[in-house]
C-alpha cells in the first residue's frame, strides 16, 4: 500500500510491497534505514507523514514510528523477517490478532474492521469505478501470509473524480467477504492508494470454473523461498485479466484485514465473481490452505450496491 508526503521519497517494500516514506534520500541514508508513521484517523482519510528520524539498526523489516501520522505503513511494519507476530493459527489467530500487540488493538475494538458479510444494503446512483491499468512486470513474493505481487507505477482507478494508483494485488483463500452469507473459493485484493495516502482496495471474488490466464502465468512463476521478492523482467502481466466483465460493486468504510487492523479504507468489493480452475485454487492451497480473516460486525456503517 501507499502513503506520500510532501518532499519526501517513495519507497517501496521490497518485502510486503507497501510504498513508503523515506525520511531523507539515499545518498543521506544508503543503509536503507526507513521510518514510517503511524495512523491519525480523521473520518475515513489516513494522512502519510514523515516522522522525525531517529538512527535504528533496521535492515529486514520497519519499525513504526510512535509519531506520525499513516495507514499504509503497516503492512510492512507488522513483521521481522521470519518472526511473525499474527498468523491465521490457533495461537496467534484472528481471534488473539487484538492481543499480541498494542499497536493490533484496532483488531478487536474497531467499529469499522473488514471483511464483513454483505448483506442489507442500499442501492445508489453510485459512479463507475475506471480501471485504467497496464501490463506490468511480474514481480512477485510469498510473504509469509499470501501471494503478492507488486505493480510498476502509472496504473490506477478513478473514482467520482479521485484517482488511485494500483501497488499490490494478493490472493485469500476462502474469499474473506461473503455475499449473503455466502462464501467463495478466494478472493484477490487490489490495493490502491491516491497522493494523500487514502486507501482504496477493491476485492475480486473468486470461484471454481474454467481457468484464468493470468493465475496460471503466477502459479507458474510462483518464488522458490519465502519473504523473496522474485523479479521477471521478461513476463508481463496485466491486472485488468482479474477483472470480470461487469464492474458493478458495493462499497462500504472498512480497515485492512491483517494486523494492525487499521482503518480508513474505502472497500469495493465487484458484484460479479471471476473463475479459477480446481487446479489453480488447489495450487494455492497448497501454500495457504486458510489464510482468510472471518467476516467482522458490520454495526451503524451504510453499504451501498451500485445500480
Amino acid at each position: 500500500m501507499l502513503n506520500l508526503s510532501e518532499g519526501a521519497v517513495q519507497i517501496q517494500s521490497r518485502k510486503s510491497g507497501v510504498t513508503l516514506n523515506r525520511c531523507c534520500s539515499p545518498e543521506q541514508d544508503p543503509g536503507g534505514i526507513w521510518q514510517v508513521g503511524q495512523v491519525s484517523n480523521r473520518s475515513e482519510s489516513a494522512k502519510l507523514g514523515c516522522a522525525k528520524r531517529k538512527p535504528m539498526k533496521i535492515r529486514s523489516y520497519l519499525r513504526c514510528a510512535v509519531t506520525g501520522c499513516t495507514l499504509l505503513t503497516m503492512l510492512a511494519a507488522q513483521e521481522h523477517r521470519n518472526e511473525h507476530p499474527w498468523d491465521y493459527g490457533a495461537s496467534k489467530g484472528p481471534s488473539h490478532w487484538g492481543d499480541l500487540k498494542p499497536e493490533y488493538t484496532q483488531c478487536k475494538n474497531g467499529h469499522r474492521q473488514s471483511p464483513i458479510d454483505i448483506r442489507d444494503t442500499q442501492k445508489a446512483d453510485l459512479p463507475a469505478i475506471e480501471f485504467a491499468y497496464k501490463p506490468s512486470p511480474l514481480r512477485i513474493i510469498d510473504n509469509g501470509h499470501t501471494i503478492m505481487v507488486n505493480y510498476a507505477p502509472g496504473s490506477f482507478i478513478s473514482v467520482n473524480g479521485r484517482r488511485y494508483e494500483l501497488k499490490q494485488f494478493h490472493f485469500h483463500r476462502p474469499s474473506e467477504e461473503k455475499i449473503g452469507g455466502k462464501g467463495y473459493d478466494m478472493v484477490v485484493h487490489l490495493v490502491h492508494g491516491d497522493k494523500e495516502g487514502n486507501l482504496a482496495v477493491v476485492a475480486v471474488l473468486i470461484q471454481r470454473g474454467d481457468s484464468n490466464a493470468l493465475v496460471q502465468k503466477l502459479w507458474s512463476d510462483l518464488p522458490k523461498e519465502k519473504e523473496k521478492e522474485e523479479d521477471h523482467d521478461g513476463v508481463s502481466i496485466n491486472a485488468a485479466d482479474l477483472l470480470p466483465a461487469d464492474l458493478g460493486y458495493y462499497t462500504f468504510p472498512g480497515s485492512l484485514t491483517t494486523p494492525p487492523c487499521t482503518e480508513a479504507v474505502t472497500w469495493f468489493i465487484l458484484k460479479r465473481p471471476i473463475t479459477v480452475s480446481a487446479g489453480e485454487t488447489e495450487r494455492f492451497a497448497r501454500l495457504y490452505a486458510d489464510n482468510a480473516r472471518p467476516t467482522q460486525p458490520v454495526y451503524d456503517r451504510p453499504v451501498l450496491e451500485s445500480k
